[in-house]
């Protein structure tokens, strides 16, 4: 007698409905992703790369070992851990069990503010990103000890507080975790009872797994509008699966995934820099073509909500910002650097728009309600006869004012 087919869709609606009634995640597309990711790592032998999922929050109690339990029941080889060296995550990996699935509770431990961060297990996290991930280690004993090589490459979840280095968030499906609201209820998770359960449809989706393996190693997910680089690494292997599943599952995945990446794109994960030079563009320069390095610091420390008054627990400088800028370059290749600024007043030392124009290019998100092409379009020039405003405080009103009145500085 023929086995039926396995209805890849309706197995991965059951793993979405299994996570629902234990987590409370804080959009849709948190339950499609995470759905995916769960099934990727059934596959992760037949993919180039694979996503890290990270769970992070600002506080505790937030759902985000629960939500990392849940996994740990549907995944292969599940490893849980809250502490692990760098060594032992290598060996871990090389296991003759099979590639495992690690899940790294309160990661904040090992990169949050009080940890110092670990470069070791920083660099395993980032290696195993992609097939082929490896470290060099010593193997052996006192003087026996000979070099060996330990790949790094699979299937990694992680959660904890605050953030983690750039270079994994970059590499990262991020669920932002928060407090379930009053009205926001859970069916209380029993691991004796429960486990059983996930780990079936585990079982499950392994036995799927074996049936589209094939296709999925072959397959070159179409990517929404606008994802490339790294986020469409990040995402081809969980498109890859929804492709697979068929039903709606590849609608609802690139769906998900732009969704995400707004989101990822909209909050703190971006680096210091491009939020600084999104601030300068959006907020500071708004048009201008020079501006004294003392008004800049003036301008940056009154945007609300920015983070520019708390840097190690000083506010921003002239020294600090000139370190931030000076991590890009002008357009002849050159480190953005301050330069001389002939005002009614004196030659203070500032920055030129030119200077960063490039920059504001490569690395910020189009300017709100604008294209990219608009913006740099409606960039207002330099005239002539008109003088900046001597004082930071006028300068500050000035660049809040600009949507009618931009501020322009005499040559």
């Amino acid at each position: 007698m023929t086995t039926p087919p396995i209805d890849g869709a309706s197995l991965l609606d059951e793993v979405e409905a299994f996570h629902r009634r234990f987590n409370i995640f804080p959009q849709e597309a948190a339950y499609v992703a995470v759905t995916l990711w769960d099934a990727h790592a059934h596959l992760i032998d037949a993919f180039d790369g694979t996503a890290r999922l990270a769970f992070l929050s600002p506080e505790p109690g937030s759902g985000k070992s629960r939500a990392l339990e849940i996994v740990e029941t549907l995944t292969p080889n599940a490893a849980i851990t809250v502490n692990a060296s760098a060594n032992a995550l290598f060996r871990l990996v090389e296991a003759t069990e099979g590639t495992p699935t690690l899940l790294f509770d309160e990661i904040d431990t090992v990169f949050g503010p009080k940890a110092g961060g670990d470069e070791a297990v920083r660099g395993f996290l980032n290696s195993g990103y992609r097939r082929g991930g490896q470290s060099l280690r010593c193997v052996g004993d006192g003087s026996n000890q000979t070099a060996g090589w330990f790949s790094s490459f699979c299937a990694v979840a992680m959660a904890g507080l605050g953030s983690l280095p750039d270079t994994i968030l970059t590499r990262s499906v991020i669920i932002r975790m928060r407090k379930r609201a009053p009205n926001e209820k859970v069916e209380p998770y029993r691991r004796r009872i429960h486990e059983k359960e996930g780990n079936a449809l585990r079982d499950r989706l392994a036995k799927w797994a074996d049936t589209v393996r094939n296709d999925v190693a072959e397959a070159w997910p179409e990517m929404p509008e606008g994802v490339s680089d790294r986020p469409a690494d990040v995402w081809e292997p969980l498109l890859a699966v929804a492709d697979a599943a068929g039903g709606d599952w590849p609608a609802r995945a690139r769906a998900a995934c732009v969704e995400l990446i707004k989101s990822a794109q909209d909050t703190d994960g971006a680096s210091l820099g491009i939020r600084l030079l999104t601030d300068l563009r959006d907020k500071v320069f708004c048009g201008a073509d020079r501006m004294p390095t003392a008004a800049i610091i003036e301008c940056l420390l009154n945007i609300d909500d920015a983070p520019w008054g708390d840097l190690d627990d000083k506010p921003l400088n002239s020294r600090t910002l000139s370190r931030l800028l000076g991590q890009y370059v002008t357009a002849a290749n050159k480190p953005i650097k301050s330069r001389g600024i002939r005002t009614a007043s004196g030659t203070p030392k500032g920055y030129y728009a030119e200077d960063l124009a490039d920059a504001w290019d490569r690395y910020c998100p189009p300017p709100p309600g604008k294209s990219a092409t608009a913006a740099t379009a409606a960039t207002p020039q330099v005239s002539g006869g008109e003088s900046v405003a001597d004082s930071a405080t006028d300068i500050r009103h000035t660049a809040r004012e600009t949507a009618t009145r931009p501020l322009t500085i005499v040559s």
